[in-house]
C-alpha cells in the first residue's frame, strides 16, 4: 500500500514496508504494555483523513480524543485539509490567557488557528485535555520564576483540563543547557532525590491553596504531580538508545538555539546536556500515551525542547501535539530571575517568609504592575483596569502594588502567610506596636533575619546603657552615651532615655 499526504505543501510517501522493515519502530512498540497499545479497527475508528489499514502503530485508550481532520480526498491520491469554521467560543481558553500576557508562542504555529482551539473546546472533543509542564528539582525550592508556568496550568485546571506538574527526578541528574552560558554543577542522586521531594510538597501546597482559596464555583480538572524518575529508573540504557534514539537526527538536535549558543560558547556543551532535551521529548511522548496529554507548558526558552517532543510523537504516531510558552520574569537589569542567576525569590517560607515575597511585589515598579496582575493572579481584566485607575489617582498609596502583593502571597503562603506578611510589614514600616505583640517567634525571626540579635538574660532593672553594651549595639565610649542621650537607640519602636543610669518608666526590658 501507497499513501501519500501533503504535510503543510511538503509531500511525504509512507508505504507499509517503511513501517514493518524499520527494526527501530519494531522496538519501541515493545515499549508498550502489551496488546492494548496496538491499535485495531475495532477498538477505536480511524481518524478522518487517514485510510485503515494493518499497518502497525502506536495507540492507547485516553481521555483525550484525537483530533478529527475534516479532509477531502482528490482523485489525485494526495491528501490535503480541507476548510472548516471553528466556533467563535472554542477560542475562549486561549484568547484569555494570551489577552492577559500569560501566552507567549504557540507550537506548530500553524494548529492555533484550528487544531489547537478546537482540542480545548469541551462541547466539540468531549472530554477534558491534559496539559503537562516539567520543573527539575535542581533546588529544594520552587521560586517566582516558576510561577507563571504554574499559573498557566492553574489556568487550564480552571477551564475544566487536567493538569499534571512533572518533577525531573531523573532529567535534573542531567541538567538542562537552556538559556544558560555553563554547565549546571553536577548534584548527587541522593540530593535530587531530596530536592524531588521538596519540589513536589512545594507543587502540592500551591495547587492546594489555589483550590481552597480561588474556587470559582466552576467543575474544574485534576492536578496531578508525577516524577519522571518513575519510568526512566526502569530504562536501561542501551535499549534506550536502541528503541528512542534511533529516531532523532543529530542535524536537528544541533540546530536549536540552545545547543548553538553553547556549542559557541568557551566552555563548550557535554554530552549529557545535548542529550537532555531527547528525554524531555520522551516524557512528552510518555505523558501522550499514558495519560493523553497533547500540550506541553514551558518557559519561553524552552521552545526548543518543545519542538523535539513535536516531532518525536509526531514521527512515532502521525498525532499532533502542541506546545505553549510563556514569558520569562526577569529582574529589573533584565537577568532571568532563577537560582542560577543569585536572585532567587523563593516560594519555601524557609528560605523566602512571606513578609519578604509580600515586599518583594510591593516594589514592583509602577510601570510594570499592570502587567503583573494580569500575570499573577486570577483577577478578572476589568478590575485590574478598576485597580489601575485608583492606582493613577494616588500612586503613593500603592494600591496596585499591595492588591498584587496579597494576591500572590495569598496563593503561595495561604491566608495565614498573607496575615502574617501584613503583621510584620505594619510592625516594621509603620511602627504599630499592637502588631508587634501579636507576632510570633516565627515572624520575629523571619522579620528580623538579615540583623544581628543577642539574647541576653537581664537582671530587673537593668539600665539602657549597659543593655546595649552588653548586646554591641553601640560603641563604647561617649559616643555611645550620645546616641542613646540622642534618640538613636529604640526599644519596641519607642525611643530609650537615658535618666541616671535606669530606664524611663514607659520601657521594659
Amino acid at each position: 500500500m501507497k499513501l501519500q499526504r501533503n504535510n503543510g505543501g511538503c509531500k511525504t510517501e509512507l508505504t507499509r514496508s517503511t513501517f514493518q522493515d524499520c527494526p527501530e519502530h519494531q522496538n519501541l512498540l515493545k515499549l508498550g504494555s502489551g496488546p492494548s497499545m496496538r491499535r485495531r479497527d475495532t477498538e477505536a475508528p480511524a481518524v478522518a483523513g487517514r485510510q485503515r489499514s494493518s499497518m502497525p502503530c502506536v495507540y492507547r485508550k485516553m481521555a483525550a480524543p484525537m483530533l478529527r481532520h475534516l479532509c477531502r480526498v482528490p482523485q489525485s491520491g494526495v491528501w490535503t485539509r480541507g476548510p472548516r469554521a471553528v466556533r467563535p467560543g472554542a477560542r475562549g481558553m486561549l484568547v484569555a490567557p494570551r489577552a492577559r500576557g500569560l501566552f507567549k508562542e504557540f507550537f506548530p504555529e500553524s494548529g492555533t488557528k484550528t487544531e489547537l482551539p478546537e482540542l480545548f473546546d469541551r462541547r466539540r472533543a468531549g472530554s477534558p485535555q491534559t496539559v503537562y509542564c516539567g520543573f527539575d528539582p535542581t533546588g529544594d525550592s520552587l521560586h517566582v520564576g516558576h510561577l507563571l508556568t504554574l499559573l498557566g496550568l492553574f489556568h487550564f485546571q480552571r477551564a475544566g483540563h487536567n493538569v499534571i506538574a512533572l518533577v525531573g527526578g531523573s532529567t535534573a541528574l542531567l541538567g538542562d543547557p537552556s538559556g544558560r552560558t555553563k554547565e549546571r554543577e553536577a548534584l548527587s542522586a541522593e540530593c535530587v532525590r531530596a530536592n524531588a521531594r521538596a519540589l513536589q510538597r512545594g507543587l502540592e501546597t500551591l495547587a492546594a491553596n489555589h483550590a481552597r482559596l480561588f474556587a470559582d464555583g466552576r467543575p474544574w480538572g485534576t492536578f496531578t504531580v508525577l516524577d519522571n524518575a518513575a519510568w526512566f529508573q526502569k530504562q536501561h540504557l542501551m535499549d534506550f538508545l536502541a528503541t528512542v534514539g534511533g529516531h532523532f537526527r543529530m542535524g536537528t538536535l544541533l540546530s536549536r538555539l540552545s545547543v548553538q549558543s553553547r556549542l559557541k560558547s568557551p566552555e563548550g556543551m557535554s554530552l549529557a546536556e545535548f542529550f537532555y532535551q531527547v528525554l524531555q521529548a520522551y516524557d512528552f511522548y510518555y505523558l501522550f500515551r499514558h495519560y493523553g496529554c497533547r500540550v506541553q507548558l514551558g518557559g519561553s526558552d524552552q521552545l526548543g525542547n518543545i519542538m523535539s517532543g513535536y516531532e518525536f510523537i509526531h514521527k512515532l504516531t502521525g498525532e499532533d501535539v502542541f506546545g505553549i510558552t510563556v514569558p520569562l520574569i526577569t529582574s529589573t537589569t533584565g537577568a532571568k530571575l532563577g537560582k542560577s542567576a543569585g536572585n532567587a525569590v523563593w516560594l519555601n517560607r524557609e528560605k523566602t517568609s512571606p513578609f519578604e515575597l509580600y515586599q518583594f511585589f510591593i516594589r514592583q515598579q509602577d510601570d510594570s504592575v499592570e502587567r503583573y496582575l494580569k500575570l499573577f493572579t486570577f483577577l478578572p481584566l476589568p478590575e485590574i483596569d478598576h485597580i489601575m485607575q485608583l492606582h493613577v489617582k494616588e500612586p503613593e498609596k500603592r494600591i496596585a502594588q499591595k492588591r498584587l502583593a496579597a494576591e500572590v502571597t495569598k496563593l503561595v503562603h495561604g491566608q495565614e502567610g498573607l496575615d502574617s506578611a501584613k503583621r510584620c510589614t505594619q510592625a516594621l514600616y509603620h511602627s504599630s506596636i499592637e502588631a508587634l505583640e501579636v507576632m510570633s517567634d516565627q515572624e520575629l525571626k523571619e522579620l528580623f533575619k538579615e540583623a544581628s540579635f543577642s539574647e541576653l538574660v537581664l537582671d530587673p532593672g537593668t539600665s539602657v546603657i549597659d543593655t546595649c553594651r552588653k548586646a554591641n549595639a553601640i560603641p563604647d565610649g561617649p559616643r555611645g552615651y550620645r546616641m542613646i542621650t540622642e534618640g538613636g537607640v529604640s526599644i519596641n519602636h519607642r525611643q530609650a532615655r537615658y535618666r541616671g543610669g535606669s530606664c524611663s518608666a514607659d520601657v521594659s526590658l
